[in-house]
C-alpha cells in the first residue's frame, strides 16, 4: 500500500491552526513516512505556526461570503470560483488522498474542490455552534469528528479536542509541585489561577481586583494571567502587589498553570473547555460577552457535568465570587468533587481518533496493533 498524501486545511486563528496541527503530529507518530501539507490564506496565524512547526503551506485567496449587499457580493462569485480551481490545483499537485479541515474561510473553496476531483472529506469541527465552511462540508465529509457532543452535526462522532500532548497527557497531581514552583508558588497552598487568553480580559481583571483580599483572606494563593498591557497596578501606580498574588502578563505553557491550580477562572472558548476538561481541573467559565454565544454553549456540556460553573460576564463581579469561588477554595471536598466531574468529559486522545479516522478516509486503515489502546 502507498504512503498516504494528507492535505490539511485551515487556519486564521489558534482555534483552528492548533488542533489542525495536533492532528498533524499524530498522524506522524503513526506513520512516519506519511506525506502531509497544509492549504491556507495569506493573512492567519498558519503563515507562521505551519512553517514552524516543519509542514509545507499553500495559500488561496481568503473569500468571506458578504453578509450584505455590497460590491464584494457581486464579486463574490468569480473570487470564489477562483479560489476552488487554485485548491484543486494544490491538491493535485499534492496527489493528496484525503482532505482533512477544520474550518475557517479556506475550507469551504477547499471542500467543494475536493469534491469535484473525488477525495474523501474529513472533517473537526472545534465549537458546539459549527461554523459555515464545516456544515457545508459535512454535507458530503466521510468523517465529521467532533470537540462536543451535542454539536448540531447530525451523523458526526463525539471525539474531542485535539490538542498538544503537552497538555492532553498531564498528570496534574504529578507536576503539581514542580509547577507551582517553577511558577513562584507556594507548594502547599491551594492555587487558583485567572486567565483571559493571550490578549487578557479587563472585565475579569477588574473583578479580581475587587475581591482578591476576599480570595486571599480564604488562604490560598492567586496566580493571575492578566494578559498583555492588562497588568494591575496599585493605588501608587506600581503593579498590584499582595502577599499571595501573584501577577503575570502571560504564561508561554499553559501546562504549567494547569498543573498548579486547584481551581481556575477562564473565558470558554472552545480550547480551553477541551483543555480543563481533559485535564480534570474544576473550573469558573466567563464566556465572552460577544459573538454568537458560542462560548456559552461550549461550557454548558461541563457545566451540566459538574466540572465548572457558568457566569455572565456582567455578573461575574465581587459579590458574585464571595458567594459562589470563596466556598470552593474554603472545602477542598468540594474541588476534588469538581474534579472528579471535570473528568468524565475529558478526553485525552483525540488527536489520535482523528488521525485514524483520516487514514481510514484515505483507504490506509491502521492495523489494530497500531492503535492506541484505550
Amino acid at each position: 500500500m502507498s504512503t498516504p498524501s494528507v492535505v490539511l486545511a485551515g487556519g486564521g486563528t489558534a482555534g483552528h491552526v492548533s488542533p489542525m496541527l495536533a492532528v498533524a503530529r499524530a498522524l506522524d507518530r503513526v506513520l512516519p513516512e506519511i506525506h502531509q501539507s497544509v492549504i491556507g490564506t495569506a493573512a492567519g496565524l498558519e503563515t507562521r505556526l505551519v512553517p514552524e512547526a516543519g509542514y509545507r503551506l499553500h495559500t488561496i485567496e481568503k473569500v468571506p461570503m458578504p453578509r450584505r449587499p455590497s460590491r464584494d457580493m457581486l464579486r463574490f462569485p468569480s473570487r470564489f470560483g477562483q479560489a476552488v480551481r487554485d485548491a484543486a490545483e494544490i491538491l493535485r499537485a499534492e496527489q493528496a488522498d484525503v482532505v482533512l479541515g477544520v474550518g475557517g474561510y479556506v475550507c469551504t473553496p477547499v471542500y467543494v474542490a475536493a469534491r469535484r476531483l473525488g477525495i474523501p472529506v474529513v472533517i473537526h469541527e472545534a465549537n458546539a455552534r459549527p461554523g459555515l465552511a464545516n456544515k457545508l462540508g459535512h454535507r458530503f465529509a466521510k468523517f465529521t469528528g467532533v470537540a462536543f457532543e451535542g454539536t448540531p452535526l447530525k451523523g458526526s462522532k463525539w471525539v474531542g479536542m485535539p490538542m498538544a500532548r503537552e497538555i492532553s497527557q498531564l498528570d496534574r497531581s504529578q507536576r503539581r509541585a514542580e509547577a507551582r514552583e517553577a511558577l513562584g508558588l507556594d507548594p502547599e497552598k491551594v492555587t487558583l489561577v485567572i486567565t483571559g487568553g493571550s490578549s487578557g480580559a479587563l472585565s475579569l481583571n477588574q473583578a479580581i481586583k475587587a475581591a482578591l483580599a476576599d480570595l486571599l483572606g480564604t488562604g490560598a494563593q492567586v496566580l493571575h494571567l492578566t494578559g498583555r498591557d492588562k497588568a494591575l497596578t496599585g493605588e501608587h501606580g506600581g503593579l498590584l502587589t499582595d502577599p499571595g498574588y501573584h501577577q503575570r502578563e502571560y504564561l508561554d505553557g499553559m501546562e504549567l498553570a494547569y498543573a498548579a491550580a486547584d481551581l481556575i477562572i477562564a473565558r470558554a472558548g472552545a480550547a480551553t473547555v477541551s483543555e480543563i476538561a481533559a485535564v480534570g481541573l474544576p473550573a469558573i467559565f466567563v464566556p465572552l460577552p460577544v459573538g454568537n454565544g458560542e462560548q456559552d454553549l461550549n461550557a454548558r456540556e461541563l457545566v451540566a457535568a459538574g466540572g465548572a460553573l457558568l457566569v455572565k460576564d456582567e455578573h461575574f463581579n465581587k459579590a458574585w465570587i464571595r458567594r459562589n469561588i470563596l466556598p470552593l477554595l474554603e472545602d477542598p471536598q468540594l474541588l476534588a468533587t469538581m474534579e472528579r466531574q471535570s473528568a468524565t468529559r475529558g478526553i485525552t486522545d483525540a488527536d489520535d481518533r482523528m488521525a485514524r479516522a483520516t487514514l481510514a478516509a484515505a483507504g490506509h486503515p491502521i492495523e489494530t496493533s497500531e492503535k492506541k489502546k484505550k
